[in-house]
């Protein structure tokens, strides 16, 4: 699978771009959750809860996916529609990936633990995020992922608004990808931003 051209000639990148600019750009004044002003307001779960855009994310990220990762998640609520949607859609294509769930704090019933979902000690692992700030919930899946004896073998974000998560992966060791970026979206990274 690649994300080249579409039947109507774009290609999945900019029809990602166009669905996300449409659906979870919001202008205006806004205060982010780091306490900082912004122009406007991401709501990636706009495009990742959507059909259309389900099925845009899942190309593009289907294309940069290793062929043999077993499993995809990461931190809830961000990771959920992410990781769900493209596994769904992986299996329609002949293609399986287990997904998962990372709760922000253990359960302290039932199986207790901070995993909920299909995750196997053993398994190859892709850890997303809908928008990444800066990479802190991407760090933190990574360290939950080696800790129950799985591989994270990509980092992959629907979008990078802060331009310092591949920095987080790198010093894990591991691969970074965005989909999209807040430059792709028109907007500088979060980073380039004067305080």
């Amino acid at each position: 699978m690649s994300a080249g051209p579409l039947a109507n000639g774009t290609t999945v990148k900019k029809q990602l771009v166009a669905h996300l600019l449409e659906h979870s750009v919001r202008h205006g004044d806004f205060t982010l959750k780091s306490g900082r002003r912004s122009a406007y307001f991401l709501d990636s779960k706009q495009t990742a809860c959507d059909p259309d855009g389900v099925l845009l994310m899942a190309e593009a990220a289907l294309a940069v996916i290793p062929d043999d990762a077993t499993a995809i998640g990461g931190i809830t609520v961000g990771a959920d529609p992410v990781s769900y949607g493209i596994a769904a859609v992986a299996a329609t294509r002949g293609r399986r990936l287990s997904s998962f769930t990372i709760r922000k704090e253990a359960k302290d019933h039932g199986m207790g633990g901070r995993v909920a979902g299909a995750l196997q000690a053993g398994d190859r692992v892709v850890v997303t995020e809908d928008t990444t700030s800066r990479g802190v919930t991407l760090a933190d899946a990574i360290e939950v992922v080696r800790s129950v004896g799985a591989e994270v073998v990509l980092v992959l974000a629907l979008v990078d608004r802060g331009g310092t998560a591949a920095g987080y992966a790198e010093a894990a060791g591991v691969p970074f990808v965005a989909l999209t970026t807040a430059p792709d979206l028109g907007f500088p990274y979060d980073k380039d931003v004067a305080e």
